[in-house]
């Protein structure tokens, strides 16, 4: 069993999920910093869809390690439909199934001036040809087919 920790709120970080396992990873990483971080005693990522863990089990999950308030923040840049709706039914429902733990749904990433100051950097990489994607369309799309391209053939 674990114990229950000094400050008993967690974060749950919520990505979108691709089904290209890299980009997932990076949430992982960004997770595995915030813990190591020491300010955060309990951090969990998950995703929406394409990904493991899902909302629910990455909730359940704070739950189990002790935390009585879970902030989830989600890792998207704009306030847009999966946010407004997807996010709250996730929070809901997480409420609903821990009735004693209290969940808050954090603001997306942006618009915010460290956002904006990201992109100035990222502006100034590409300027100096720092960090730019050198695959070609083609070899992508060879690479990363639409799902139901490569559900044509199955079943």
């Amino acid at each position: 069993m674990n114990p229950v920790p000094v400050d008993p709120t967690a974060i749950l970080l919520i990505a979108h999920g691709s089904r290209h396992q890299p980009a997932n990873d990076d949430l992982h990483a960004m997770a595995a910093r915030l813990s190591a971080g020491g300010r955060h005693a309990i951090v969990e990522a998950c995703f929406l869809e394409l990904a493991e863990p899902d909302i629910p089990t990455g909730g359940d999950r704070c739950v189990a390690r002790g935390a009585r308030r879970v902030l989830l923040i989600p890792y998207f840049l704009s306030a847009g439909v999966h946010l407004l709706r997807d996010l709250t039914a996730a929070r809901d429902a997480l409420a609903v199934a821990h009735p004693k733990v209290e969940f808050l749904l954090g603001a997306p990433l942006g618009p915010h001036l460290l956002l904006d100051q990201l992109v100035e950097v990222r502006i100034d990489e590409i300027g100096r040809n720092v960090g730019a994607v050198t695959a070609s369309a083609q070899e992508n799309a060879d690479r990363y087919r639409p799902m139901g391209d490569r559900m044509e053939g199955s079943g």
